[in-house]
């Protein structure tokens, strides 16, 4: 092994991607093997750096090396659920459909691993024939047969079933690309409950679509709108309007499941994102069938749920701000984060009525409630300023505040220019959370503060910044504003 191939392996165990970066360009091996013997890839897979592995990919390292336990290295970004990596390793090359010394393939096991984000990075990486085309009908009827197996057994239950483990499981709820889903491990094997989303995502694929009220009973087996079962079934309707599926969603709004009614308001509040929003004719009515559904939701998740999709659409409903003033005082925090929304429309000006009551709810006792009136006040260019800014401060300030990594945000890119938001901004520079260090240092640049770099060399005490972030990109931008030498 040359240097540059063992700095080059040095690099990728410790993930750091400017050195890797830097060594693959004066010529190390993209290829060089570890001190164990295995391909650098198989350790940037192992460690979960997708940025290291593209960088390898593009230097011309093999995309389908084997790994320690003889599998290609494939299979072991699929076992992690590491689906920008399997993404980046497919459209390389590697394989998802090669079948394995025990008869499965890639593409198997994580339809059987439970991972939405997995699978479709599976079926639909680039330069991929389409699945529905390349993938013959038994292998797709043992795809679906596997998903539709896990999904009614239950994860648990079937992990169980395979391993003979008796004893309990730990679980835990992972984010995984813009959803939360479970995570159940037993006996050293892991696996995701978002089986639903798995078998409605093949059907659409394998033009075997399930029937419109099973799709609807997949999203409230887990009720919670950030689940991949509920979000999937909320796309797949939306591709299906011609066969009733609005029809069938709005009459869920008298169902005696409030699960089922808050799956109703969620799916019209995102009507306007489906694939056929360009030719959908019902955005009046939904807005009207919102605002009297306002007026009598008795369910506070519920109604939480309703003035949220009516504020999603494009078009002001003319009820909309009597609506929000009716619902200022909810006794349900959940409802009165809603109610700024309402009072504050885009550009609008705010009426005397809805500056008052966004007025009083900054001093609301919910912390979320005080972030969602001070950042509309301040949105709308309101006189007072002062008082909604210092609420976004001490929010900031407060370390234990659910609202605080909002406030930091919102303060960051303020014309907040005190004394107070400058010191905020640094000391959030000392969290233990990389995204509020990042946050301060974006805000410091913004404000062309000369501890920017140092601010910045903070960030990635815990960690490497990823690209592309604009926040991230505010360094640069900082640099050529303050360092035109430099540039």
């Amino acid at each position: 092994m040359t240097d540059r191939d063992a700095r080059l392996a040095g690099a990728v165990r410790a993930g750091r991607l400017a050195e890797v970066h830097e060594v693959l360009w004066a010529g190390a091996d993209p290829e060089a093997t570890d001190g164990s013997g295995l391909p650098v890839l198989c350790a940037a897979v192992a460690a979960g750096n997708p940025e290291v592995v593209h960088a390898l990919l593009r230097a011309g390292a093999a995309p389908d090396p084997a790994d320690g336990s003889g599998l290609p290295v494939l299979c072991a970004a699929v076992a992690a659920f590491e689906h920008r990596i399997v993404e980046a390793l497919v459209e390389a090359g590697a394989d998802p459909d090669r079948v394995l010394p025990d008869g499965t393939t890639p593409l198997l096991r994580a339809v059987e691993g439970g991972s939405p984000a997995t699978v479709s990075a599976l079926l639909y990486a680039r330069d991929l024939q389409e699945p529905e085309l390349r993938l013959a009908e038994p292998v797709r009827e043992r795809l679906l047969a596997a998903a539709r197996h896990w999904y009614a057994t239950g994860p648990e239950a079937e992990l169980r079933r395979r391993t003979g483990a008796t004893g309990p499981a730990k679980t835990s709820t992972v984010d995984e690309q813009w959803c939360e889903v479970e995570q159940i491990t037993l006996t050293g094997r892991t696996v995701r409950a978002g089986h639903g989303a798995v078998l409605s995502t093949l059907e659409s694929v394998f033009g075997v679509p399930a029937p419109l009220t099973e799709l609807v009973a997949r999203a409230v087996r887990h009720p919670d709108p950030r689940h991949p079962d509920w979000a999937e079934s909320r796309f797949q309707l939306g591709k299906r309007l011609d066969e009733g599926a609005r029809e069938l969603v709005t009459a869920l709004r008298h169902h005696p499941s409030a699960d089922h009614r808050r799956f109703a308001a969620d799916w019209l509040g995102t009507c306007q994102f489906y694939p056929e929003a360009a030719t959908y004719q019902h955005h009046d009515d939904d807005r009207d069938l919102l605002a009297s559904w306002a007026e009598t939701e008795t369910d506070a998740v519920v109604l939480a749920e309703v003035l949220w999709a009516l504020t999603e659409h494009e078009v002001e409903h003319p009820r909309l701000e009597a609506i929000g003033l009716k619902h200022a005082d909810h006794p349900d925090p959940r409802v009165r984060r809603r109610v700024p929304e309402c009072l504050a429309w885009y550009e609008s000006p705010l009426t005397v009525r809805a500056a008052a009551a966004l007025g009083a709810l900054t001093r609301d006792p919910d912390d979320e409630v005080r972030f969602a009136a001070a950042r509309a006040l301040l949105a709308e260019g309101h006189e007072d300023r002062d008082g909604p800014r210092a609420v976004i401060r001490d929010l900031v300030r407060d370390p234990h505040s659910p609202a605080r990594g909002g406030a930091a945000e919102a303060l960051a890119d303020s014309d907040d220019r005190t004394a107070d938001a400058t010191e905020l901004l640094q000391a959030l520079l000392d969290a233990d959370d990389r995204i509020l260090r990042l946050v301060g240092a974006y805000g410091l640049a913004l404000r062309d503060h000369p501890r920017t770099p140092e601010a910045y060399a903070r960030v990635q005490e815990l960690g490497p910044i990823y690209l592309p972030d604009h926040r991230a990109n505010a360094l640069t931008d900082w640099r050529l504003r303050n360092e035109p030498s430099a540039g």
